[in-house]
């Protein structure tokens, strides 16, 4: 990428993430899910290319409970969240092994959990703080795969924004002390599959959906405030994509992937400004976007690609509006890498990659196996050249950023991760099912 560009697009992350100012340059950080540009980028990261258990593993520390949202970071400062079941009971619960058969074997908890914020030292990995910003026995249960902590916060450097989900959303400043907390119900997810979603934050507009068995819904706080600005109805079921929010054709934008609808919403009214269908069902991936063009994508029970204009209005379903389309190898779990004019996605959740051209739809590389990748969740990152894909069973896999396919590396670590890597200056978290580690150059 030419450096005019990654000086623009650092320009527009800055607008994006700053309230009053940017407490810090963030192209040294990984503000949200899928790092400060939405796309899976770090624009002038640089990790490691090798590690193992051994090597270049600057730190690992333990975390406590369960979780598999992706630890975001900003200065000095890196946070996570996490789920601790307790031994204290709700005796109105009956035991998980007295509870009806359900999809997938999932059962209901009858424990009370804390819904657990850490903020930990970057250079050290020791805690500097700890907040249980509730405890509650959740209301139903989650898939195998899945746990209470799921959702990935996101900062603008001088606050912490927490998606608990059913739980609640929580506000904290950089050093743990609550602002505001806002309760939006109980979220009721198809066969209890459980939550995921993660906010998505422009300037001072905070933006969750609520897609689920229920009334579903969009709505934006105020930031600082936690008051709510607009909420708007979704003909939605479940779903798990978290939004993006782009200035674009005059608008800024807050584009959605679902089941029923692509949607783009006016970030300052709540007014639908384009929508297309065309999704399948469980849309979990994050939509991503350029200057021009957004890619969404779903591929629960079919698979589905949509490059969509970011300057049209109306209803973009079935007309020549869609700028291009594809039917096969799109992700069920993971989201899509943006990277340059290159597009990256993986089949289902399988160890198979595919790239295309993010202009045209035209392929690079089509459903390439990975080698020494079988399931993966974590979705892929690039930074310096290089795309990092992540297993299950922690295998990490280097390639060149490239229109052929080329493996530079293939890195294990003793430990299965289902969260998204983070990627901040010269360092690579990865969060684990035991530990979260920053592997940086020894």
């Amino acid at each position: 990428m030419h450096h005019f560009a990654i000086r623009t697009l650092l320009v527009l992350v800055c607008l994006t993430f700053a309230s009053a100012a940017c407490a810090e340059p963030p192209t040294n950080a990984w503000p949200q899910l899928r790092g400060p540009l939405a796309t899976g980028v770090s624009p002038d990261g640089n990790p490691p290319t090798e590690w193992n258990n051994t090597k270049n593993i600057r730190w690992k520390v333990a975390i406590p409970g369960v979780g598999s949202s992706t630890p975001v970071i900003w200065g000095d400062k890196v946070f996570v969240l996490t789920a601790i079941e307790t031994d204290r009971k709700d005796p109105s619960i009956p035991e998980p092994q007295d509870q009806p058969m359900r999809p997938f074997g999932i059962k209901f908890p009858n424990k009370i959990h804390q819904f657990v914020v850490m903020c930990l030292d970057r250079a050290t990995g020791k805690t500097l703080w700890q907040k249980t910003a509730t405890e509650q026995v959740p209301h139903e249960g989650h898939h195998p795969d899945n746990d209470f902590a799921s959702a990935t916060p996101v900062t603008d450097g001088e606050h912490l924004f927490v998606p608990f989900g059913s739980r609640g959303v929580y506000c904290y400043d950089l050093e743990g002390n609550e602002i505001w907390k806002q309760d939006f119900g109980d979220f009721n997810t198809r066969n209890s599959f459980g939550e995921g979603s993660s906010p998505a934050l422009y300037g001072d507009t905070l933006v969750t959906t609520w897609d689920h068995e229920g009334e579903s819904f969009i709505v934006a706080q105020n930031a600082k405030t936690g008051e709510v600005r607009w909420r708007k109805d979704r003909d939605e079921v479940s779903a798990w994509a978290t939004p993006i929010i782009v200035e674009r054709a005059g608008k800024v934008q807050v584009i959605t992937n679902a089941t029923t609808r692509v949607r783009s919403y006016d970030l300052n009214t709540g007014e639908i400004l384009w929508e297309c269908g065309g999704q399948v069902t469980n849309v979990t991936p994050s939509p991503v976007a350029n200057d021009k063009l957004v890619f969404c994508m779903s591929g629960y029970r079919g698979s589905a690609l949509y490059a969509l204009p970011l300057d049209q209005r109306g209803d973009l379903t079935d007309t020549d509006k869609v700028a291009w389309q594809l039917g096969r190898g799109t992700p069920y779990i993971p989201s899509p890498l943006l990277y340059g004019n290159r597009l990256y996605f993986t089949q289902s959740n399988e160890g198979i990659l595919s790239c295309v051209d993010a202009a045209t739809g035209k392929i690079l590389f089509d459903r390439t196996r990975l080698p020494g990748i079988r399931g993966l969740y974590a979705s892929p990152v690039g930074a310096a050249g290089r795309v990092y894909i992540t297993s299950r069973e922690g295998t990490t896999l280097v390639i060149r950023d490239s229109d052929q396919f080329e493996v530079l590396a293939t890195n294990v670590l003793n430990d299965p991760i289902d969260a998204s890597p983070a990627v901040a200056g010269k360092e690579l978290f990865l969060r684990g099912m035991k530990y979260l580690y920053c592997i940086a150059e020894d």
